[in-house]
């Protein structure tokens, strides 16, 4: 699979299928494994392409913590589609990478045809950013002192997390092995250049208002710290629609395949269609 350079750093991608280009861009927790089912099922009729962030092997793992940011991670969605000769692809992002689709598509509304933005939203909340910010800061530095399969561990058993371990061991058993893989310098540097550094989505309420671009927030009623900045994007975006999964936590996609692909398919074919609502 080929190996996409994105300012200097080259990106693992990979694609499956033909047909409109859909992009996969994985959580904080993930990488591009973790979209295996969504790529079995859209491959059928979509050109499927997911690729791991910088920092996340195969991709390269920068040490400068300069190449790692918020900005970095919304042009690397760029990055990909010009990689592979693609003008316009809907987009598909988790969490981490929901925040940097729905900034892809408020900055380059041009090149995305459909945004579906998933558990997205923690740390968003203005009275939340302070607090944010530190412990984002303070995993940073337990990542490199307690090593990725400690930090996998428990994060699998995270109160956003333990649903999938109650409803799919298996799957939940290959998230916690894939993430005790990944590298502990990418991920420190993720989490305290990226996560910690990124602007709350209530900075840009006026774009957001002036979007126009189908978009489709997806979150789990039990994913807590996304709940309220979903409400906030539902009604700050005239075009958004807002799919609350009942019994579910952060990882949707996993947990829930079937429902995730049921709700992505109807909203892609309205989109697709000129059908989906946008309110006045």
């Amino acid at each position: 699979m080929p190996l996409i350079d994105a300012g200097g750093v080259k990106l693992h991608v990979e694609e499956t299928g033909s047909g409109h280009p859909l992009v996969f861009v994985h959580e904080f927790g993930a990488d591009h494994r973790e979209w295996e089912l969504q790529v079995r099922h859209f491959s059928r009729q979509y050109r499927c392409i997911t690729y791991s962030a910088r920092g996340y092997p195969p991709s390269e793992v920068p040490e400068d913590p300069q190449a790692y940011g918020w900005e970095h991670s919304r042009e690397d969605i760029g990055a990909v589609m010009d990689g592979l000769g693609i003008a316009r692809a809907h987009v598909i992002g988790l969490s981490m990478g929901a925040y940097a689709t729905l900034q892809f598509g408020l900055h380059h509304p041009d090149r995305v045809s459909a945004l579906v933005v998933a558990g997205v939203g923690t740390g968003s909340p203005l009275p939340e950013r302070v607090q944010w910010r530190a412990q984002s800061e303070a995993l940073g530095r337990e990542i490199l002192a307690r090593g990725m399969p400690a930090i996998a561990q428990d994060t699998g058993h995270g109160a956003t997390r333990i649903q999938l371990k109650r409803k799919d061991p298996r799957a939940w058993q290959q998230f916690v092995d894939h993430l005790s893989e990944h590298s502990a310098l990418g991920m420190s540097l993720t989490v305290s250049r990226y996560q910690a550094l990124r602007p709350s989505f209530h900075d840009f309420t006026e774009r957001l208002a002036a979007m126009r671009t189908p978009v489709l927030l997806a979150v789990g009623d039990e994913d807590a710290p996304c709940l309220e900045t979903n409400l906030f994007l539902k009604r700050s975006i005239p075009s958004a629609g807002l799919w609350i999964c009942p019994n579910t936590g952060h990882a949707i996609n996993l947990e829930e395949p079937d429902a995730f692909h049921a709700a992505v398919e109807q909203f892609l074919a309205m989109a697709e269609r000129g059908t989906w609502p946008v309110r006045a």
